[in-house]
């Protein structure tokens, strides 16, 4: 069986909180309203949004290596993010297939044209990958640490 999405389980927090190591980790990962310490507990409240779906990706053996959310930004735009790898599943190529997976059903479940992420200026894997997935710089959105981006649903 090859890595594949499925939506979130309560048991899954367990094991996303343990990927998390620190404040700045925490705030980078999700935001400036999740602070660290958290109770994995309380993860799925402080990672709750309005019409959010959270999935995790699952490898070979049916074991945890990513996590990402989406939702409705606007009338024209879905946004991705918290988006994370297990740091022991890096460098393998989960963050693609995370990616690329979520892109497809972010589009299936919405029908919106627009997918929408946010990146940091100073994580270049994350910026190349997005690059090649097909996102484009909204330098408009953007701001000296933070680099927003678009993919426009073909």
């Amino acid at each position: 069986m090859s890595p594949s999405l499925r939506p979130v389980l309560m048991d899954d927090y367990a094991v996303i909180a343990r990927w998390i190591t620190s404040a700045q980790a925490c705030s980078r990962w999700a935001g400036p309203t999740v602070t660290y310490p958290f109770k994995q507990n309380d993860l799925p409240a402080l990672l709750a949004k309005p019409q959010a779906q959270s999935i995790v990706l699952v490898d070979a053996n049916l074991k945890i290596v990513g996590y990402a959310q989406f939702w409705p930004r606007d009338e024209q735009r879905v946004h991705l993010g918290r988006i994370i790898v297990s740091p022991a599943a890096r460098g393998k190529g989960y963050g693609r297939l995370l990616c690329e997976q979520l892109m497809q059903l972010a589009i299936t479940e919405t029908g919106l044209p627009v997918l929408s992420l946010r990146v940091y200026r100073d994580n270049p894997g994350a910026l190349h990958l997005y690059q090649q997935l097909g996102f484009a710089e909204i330098e408009a959105d953007s701001n000296d640490e933070v680099l927003a981006m678009e993919y426009k649903v073909k």
